[in-house]
């Protein structure tokens, strides 16, 4: 009976252990865009949760911000095989945004500027493991890499993170977004290779 364990690699050299199977580590910051980049001025940029009240709250650049920029470092996994390692970040907790609203509902779909949209279940939001991210690498986030805010979710396939974010929809059960309707894994985490269904 065979062995597995999360992040061994079993052929030649040492595997980093941060590195899921079948992802090969990268130090740039490949870009991957399904349509066109939109470019979002922060002086419009709005955030928006939507739950079943049917009373959405709104965030506008500053006040999202004011609700508390922290620096994170983490690692990130493309569905496409590349992985970055410790990437550092700037931005504001999903714990903080979810302070302040209430809902009974366990989904969420994330929504962007340009109709992308993903799901992810709200537990996998909270808990110190995901952010609206406005910078990288020290710099404000670049509109190819989903500036001027983006969804950073690490721990599932970056396509989860969502570029260009405006707001959060709240759902009662899961639903697929932009990729999972095109076959992607409703879920997507890289330890376990979710990265069809």
């Amino acid at each position: 009976m065979a062995l597995i364990t999360r992040g061994f690699g079993g052929r030649g050299g040492q595997r980093d252990s941060r590195l899921p199977p079948g992802q090969t580590h990268v130090d740039d910051w490949p870009v991957l865009t399904a349509g066109a980049t939109p470019d979002v001025d922060p002086s419009v940029w709005e955030f928006t949760v939507a739950t079943e009240s049917g009373d959405p709250m709104t965030w506008d650049w500053d006040s999202f911000r004011a609700l508390g920029m922290e620096e994170f470092r983490v690692d990130i996994h493309c569905v496409t095989h590349w992985s970055r390692l410790g990437m550092p970040w700037r931005g504001v907790s999903l714990d903080r945004v979810f302070e302040q609203v209430e809902t009974s509902y366990d989904y969420v779909m994330a929504h962007s500027y340009g109709g992308y949209t993903t799901n992810v279940p709200l537990e996998e939001l909270l808990g110190g493991r995901a952010w609206i991210a406005f910078e990288a690498d020290g710099e404000p986030l670049e509109p190819e890499h989903g500036g001027p805010a983006r969804l950073v979710v690490p721990h599932l396939y970056f396509w989860k993170s969502a570029k260009w974010v405006r707001g959060l929809t709240m759902m009662p059960q899961d639903e697929p977004g932009f990729w999972e309707e095109r076959g992607y894994h409703l879920h997507g985490d890289p330890w376990t290779e979710e990265r069809y269904s």
